[in-house]
């Protein structure tokens, strides 16, 4: 897994399609822009004039990649697109998507959102028939098992991979005139399908579709598979039917707040989730204030439902680069102090409420509240819009090893006194699944319980029943 240096997790990356619009490079251009924020190692786009693919695939932003003459070269009115934050293979050229290959039976490209818990044992096993891997990342194993398989026709193909493997994707896929956007069975990650002017397009956000105009249309449902071609759109269910589990962390941190998730308003949760968090840990204090950026729904929510003044004490500097050169260590918490600063006036001789999102290894939330301090903060009460993270993610999210992660090797209290402010409470689980009403039970919340809904090769079942097969899906 790969470890980030800002104290949150990371996505790993975002898809984007469309079929059958003349701008369809332009257009995934600007989906793809839209959801930056889910991966920024590397971005690609492959398109199709029917007859051939045309890509471009580059280390780095959207926005550094893609030239005006760039995407002029990408022809055709059908693309698929991806955004990459590693949690599988190493940040490489080879490793960015989509996967694009010529087979026996065309052209092929695939964009992956997600990661396969059996990826390594799949690669083996196609290495000992003869498969050569040109990268480190699961998505090629899908690709070798559909070139592998002997199926009939690409959609066949498509679902005999599938069935070979287990864990999360949210896929595209595109051959000359054809697109299959596809859910995994648990439905771990988002993929949302709308239209424009006649065209179908699919993202995993929705504020991709309201940058280019297009109107969601519904969710791609789990374990569904949605075939787009010459002769229109058509859905199916070819997999075993298996409890939802979607990744609450999309409500929690990923998503944008403009978006829609899984059928719900990402801003809307959040704020829930701060209302939920000042009924179960209320304080006495005279000002809430957030750890921007995602903090800000969740600190409103508490703010609303508390009654004390809501204000935005640190200020977010936004235009921080991945790089930059670092002054001596003469300057404490430097790391910190260059994307966020306290508005001293005020915070000065005031009780403070912060809300985050949630706490990795503690060591960011220290120096937050070091920042705070140094402001003339009062008192600090940390509260944190979601329960301990105990659990590493095996589904698509760049987590630290377990060891690494605060809360599953210290106590609330040793973690309150670690981070040195006066109280630190979470938002309990069951205040949290409450939100969502009788949706509840439909999240994968194993970076909390440890409960993984698909068990590793190996994994001792902690929950027994918990992944089996359910009733055939309805057609």
């Amino acid at each position: 897994m790969m470890q980030n240096e800002e104290g949150k997790f990371h996505d790993q990356c975002a898809v984007f399609g469309v079929y059958g619009h003349p701008e369809a490079a332009n257009l995934a251009y600007l989906g793809l822009y839209a959801m930056q924020h889910r991966g920024q190692e590397s971005t690609g786009i492959v398109t199709s004039d029917r007859a051939s693919h045309h890509a471009e695939i580059g280390m780095g932003l959207v926005a550094d990649i893609f030239s005006k003459d760039k995407i002029e070269l990408l022809r055709g009115d059908v693309a698929i697109g991806h955004n990459r934050y590693s949690t599988t293979g190493e940040s490489l050229l080879k490793n960015a998507q989509p996967v694009a290959i010529n087979y026996s039976l065309g052209a092929l490209a695939v964009a992956h959102n997600g990661n396969l818990v059996n990826a390594a044992e799949a690669r083996s096993r196609l290495e000992d028939l003869g498969s050569i891997f040109r990268s480190s990342i699961d998505t090629e194993v899908i690709v070798h098992l559909i070139a592998k398989s002997t199926a009939g026709n690409f959609i066949s193909r498509t679902v005999d991979a599938l069935m070979q493997v287990q864990g999360a994707y949210s896929l595209l896929l595109m051959t000359e005139d054809e697109m299959v956007a596809v859910r995994d069975p648990n439905g771990f990650r988002p993929l949302a399908m709308g239209k424009l002017d006649g065209a179908t397009v699919f993202a995993s956000e929705t504020c991709a579709f309201d940058l280019i105009g297009a109107e969601y249309v519904r969710d791609v449902n789990p374990g569904e598979m949605v075939v787009v071609s010459p002769e229109g759109v058509r859905s199916f269910y070819p997999f075993p039917k298996r409890r939802p589990a979607h990744c609450i962390f999309e409500f929690i941190y990923f998503a944008r707040p403009d978006s829609m998730v899984f059928g719900e308003s990402v801003y809307g949760i959040r704020k829930a989730f701060g209302r939920e968090l000042a009924r179960e840990n209320p304080v006495k204090a005279d000002i809430v204030i957030p750890v921007p950026d995602s903090g800000v729904p969740a600190a409103m929510g508490y703010a609303e439902e508390s009654g004390i003044p809501f204000e935005m004490g640190l200020i977010r500097n936004h235009y921080v680069g991945r790089t930059f050169i670092e002054p001596s260590q003469q300057i404490r918490h430097f790391g910190v102090k260059i994307k966020l600063n306290p508005i001293k006036k005020l915070i000065e001789g005031k009780r403070v409420v912060v809300v985050d999102d949630s706490i990795v290894r503690g060591t960011t939330s220290r120096k937050i509240i070091n920042l705070i301090r140094q402001a003339g903060a009062r008192e600090v009460h940390l509260r944190i819009s979601s329960p301990p993270t105990t659990n590493p993610c095996y589904y698509g999210i760049d987590t630290p090893r377990q060891e690494e992660l605060i809360a599953a090797n210290k106590s609330v209290p040793e973690i309150q006194r670690y981070l040195g402010c006066e109280s630190l409470t979470y938002l309990t689980n069951e205040r949290m699944l409450k939100v969502f009403g009788d949706h509840g039970a439909d999240f994968c919340t194993a970076c909390f319980s440890g409960a993984y809904p698909v068990p590793l090769p190996g994994m001792d079942i902690q929950q027994p029943g918990l992944f089996e097969s359910l009733s055939a899906a309805p057609r």
